[in-house]
């Protein structure tokens, strides 16, 4: 056998040195994606204790409910805090950074212990397992396919905007029917954000993602997104599992 003229040799090296980089890459992406969905699970958690505790507590509930004024209080703090961290997280702490997602997820459990009072244990059960079994397909489906989902995430985000609004103007038209049109479109539009947010997530680690404190502070951003998508997409469901409730 020959040996290998000088100039492929130089290709060869080159080859190599750029497919270590780009597997230290996707290696530094799988990292990432598993802080993503270990901060997501932890504040679920938070989330359903925090509903729990909150609904097996009378005292509280009837503060709550003698109060209609903090429900609203709650919903604007929530939307508030939501608003702050996306828009600030870089430039916090991430022990500032990781207290504000906890406490944001505090918050959505103390709304969301009204749930318990509406819907059967078994209910609540059934629709979360389906929630989480569609949000894994719909999560592989968007880290794994080649389609650029850019275009249909426009248009979600477009549909999504619609859906906030109709949900608004329903609160004074309490149109059943409005109800289930929203509810069925925000199935499908959190289901199809889930896909597409977890692909921007994949660009987004593997143009920027590090393994300092700034990596770790766009996973957290990450896990945010996927959390909204879930608890989103668990509401739709619920409705529809658990019937109407008007």
């Amino acid at each position: 056998m020959g040996s290998i003229p000088i100039g492929a040799t130089k290709n060869i090296k080159i080859m190599v040195e750029y497919s270590s980089a780009h597997s230290a890459s996707y290696a530094l992406v799988g990292r990432l994606f598993k802080s993503v969905y270990i901060q997501m699970a932890a504040a679920l958690a938070v989330t359903g204790l925090t509903a729990w505790f909150v609904a097996s507590s009378p005292a509280i509930l009837e503060y709550i409910f003698m109060h209609p004024a903090s429900i609203w209080i709650l919903l604007i703090a929530e939307f508030g805090l939501v608003l702050w961290l996306s828009a600030r997280v870089m430039h916090m702490s991430m022990g500032t950074a990781t207290l504000l997602f906890i406490l944001y997820s505090v918050l959505t459990g103390v709304t969301f212990s009204t749930i318990f009072l509406v819907y059967t244990g078994e209910t609540i059960a059934t629709t979360f397992f389906v929630t989480a079994g569609t949000f894994l397909a719909m999560s592989i489906v968007g880290y794994v396919t080649r389609l650029d989902l850019s275009r249909m995430g426009s248009l979600l985000y477009t549909l999504l905007i619609g859906l906030i609004i109709a949900t608004l103007v329903n609160i004074f038209l309490k149109s059943t029917m409005l109800y289930w049109i929203t509810t069925y479109a925000g199935v499908v539009i959190f289901t199809g954000l889930i896909a597409w947010d977890t692909q921007k997530l994949k660009q987004l680690f593997l143009q920027f993602g590090t393994a300092d404190e700034s990596g770790h502070k766009l996973a957290l951003l990450g896990a945010l997104t996927l959390y909204l998508d879930f608890i989103n997409l668990f509401l739709m469901l619920l409705r529809i599992l658990g019937g109407n409730r008007e």
